[in-house]
């Protein structure tokens, strides 16, 4: 059996699939997001509208199929076949794509095709990850479960003994060898601080030998992926950026220690990153949206009685930058103040990411 014959066999009308906030709408998609954050699934959705027969799905990192063999004759193969539906995980764009009604590519960079339409896909935000988890019905237990454990739509089947196990797995699938994943354990190892790449940089160099260039290489990589986000401050582009992943739970998968306001921060990112494409920060503030006039501050355990100090430092960029809107987000305190008449929304993250 040739490796495109097997290939056009494959049936996935039985997978069960649970609904994300996007799909698949376009004939011509390229899906792209980081590692394990459910690209295939939403493929396997589209593709259940259609009768097996009718679709060729190609996952070109399976070592089973011939790479050669499928370029060499996959024109072929299409027409003479009537395929309405071919599917390409993985492409590398590196080989002509045959005409076809319907083309589905996925890949872990944008790139862009005439006549393709680009859907991004993040990992679960929270609301999507209660649809996918029913092991708990109480909503602190799912958040406590979202929040150590992560947002990766496979890990939510596994046992938590395990799950730690496969985001070290992970880590070492995206990495391409030792120094590549030094260099991205340094920078989970620095999510929410305000670190420049040379800083990071003098700092593995004095562990491991490694050159500036492929440092700087590696990051943009991993940048381009998704895999790690880099915040600038606002109208100061040139300085040093604040680091974020993907998916909080991979900073836990490295090390012993707990950093509950960097974890806390990360996760808030990750909602609005889906939602505003204008994200800053600011002293003492997290996050600073200007189309919207808004500002989230992490702040896992507030006490507006302990916390004065704090909030005058937030108030006094609140005028200087004349934000409306304050949002304090914390891990299960909930409040209300008022600073200067402006009401200040204090919630607890599963209130907020739900609201």
């Amino acid at each position: 059996m040739t490796s495109l014959e097997f290939c056009h066999e494959l049936d996935f009308s039985k997978i069960n699939f649970t609904e994300r906030k996007v799909r698949i709408t376009h004939p011509k998609t390229i899906i792209y997001g980081p590692p394990k954050s459910g690209k295939s699934y939403l493929i396997f959705d589209y593709l259940s509208n259609f009768d097996s027969k009718e679709y060729l799905y190609i996952d070109l990192n399976d070592y089973r199929n011939d790479k050669q063999e499928i370029v060499e004759n996959l024109e072929e193969y299409v027409f003479r076949n009537k395929i309405k539906v071919i599917v390409l995980e993985n492409y590398g764009f590196d080989f002509k794509i045959p005409f076809c009604d319907s083309v589905i590519i996925s890949t872990s960079i944008n790139k862009t095709l005439t006549s393709y339409k680009n859907l991004y896909l993040t990992a679960l935000d929270f609301e999507e990850f209660l649809l996918h988890e029913n092991k708990n019905h109480n909503i602190t237990q799912s958040f406590n479960h979202f929040f150590k454990y992560g947002n990766l739509p496979e890990t939510i089947k596994y046992f938590e003994l395990h799950i730690l196990n496969k985001l070290q797995e992970l880590l070492k699938n995206i990495c391409k060898d030792e120094t590549s994943l030094e260099i991205l354990k340094i920078l989970l190892l620095n999510i929410d601080e305000k670190k420049s790449l040379n800083q990071l940089y003098q700092t593995l160099k004095s562990k491991i030998k490694i050159s500036k260039d492929r440092f700087y290489e590696e990051c943009k990589q991993l940048e381009d992926k998704n895999i790690i986000f880099f915040i600038p401050k606002f109208m100061q582009e040139k300085s040093s950026k604040k680091i974020y992943t993907y998916n909080q739970a991979l900073f836990s998968a490295i090390t012993h220690k707990k950093r509950l306001k960097n974890e806390l921060t990360n996760i808030i990112l990750l909602e609005l990153i889906n939602k505003y494409s204008d994200i800053f920060f600011l002293d003492y503030i997290d996050f600073y949206i200007p189309s919207k006039k808004s500002a989230y501050v992490s702040i896992p355990f507030f006490n507006s009685n302990f916390m004065q100090g704090q909030i005058k430092k937030i108030k006094k960029n609140m005028s200087e930058f004349d934000i409306k809107e304050l949002t304090i987000i914390t891990i299960s305190n909930s409040e209300e103040l008022i600073i200067d008449n402006l009401k200040v929304n204090v919630s607890p993250f599963y209130e907020w990411a739900l609201g």
